[in-house]
């Protein structure tokens, strides 16, 4: 049997074997098989950079507390919330790093 254990703090959590193999052990137990579930990822929406003010408020970060995470200063930060400025790609990602968003990256 292919076994993987996972250990946390130093005991066994988790055993990962291949399914036709678990699928065994479920026989051999007494128990029916189980038909696999495929989790489908909800669709995202890609948050424009025009909210990033409102996505900043909506995590409950002040706008010095983001601009100390991305490493920008907070009036470099006040310009690209106004529209002022255009972030280069680095400083999107960032951003977006630090808002738990994806996307940026890929703007222009």
């Amino acid at each position: 049997m292919d076994v993987q254990v996972i250990m946390r703090d130093g005991e066994a959590e988790y055993a990962i074997l291949p399914w036709p193999e678990y699928q065994a052990l479920l026989q051999a137990a007494g128990r029916s098989a189980v038909a696999p579930v495929v989790a489908v990822p909800a669709p995202t929406v890609m948050s424009k950079l025009t909210e990033l003010s409102a996505l900043r408020e909506g995590k409950g970060l002040s706008l010095e507390e983001l601009a100390r995470t991305v490493g920008i200063s907070p009036h470099y930060l006040t310009l690209i919330e106004s529209g002022e400025r255009q972030p280069d790609a680095a400083i999107r990602r960032a951003l977006a790093r630090a808002l738990g968003i994806s996307g940026w990256e890929l703007e222009t």
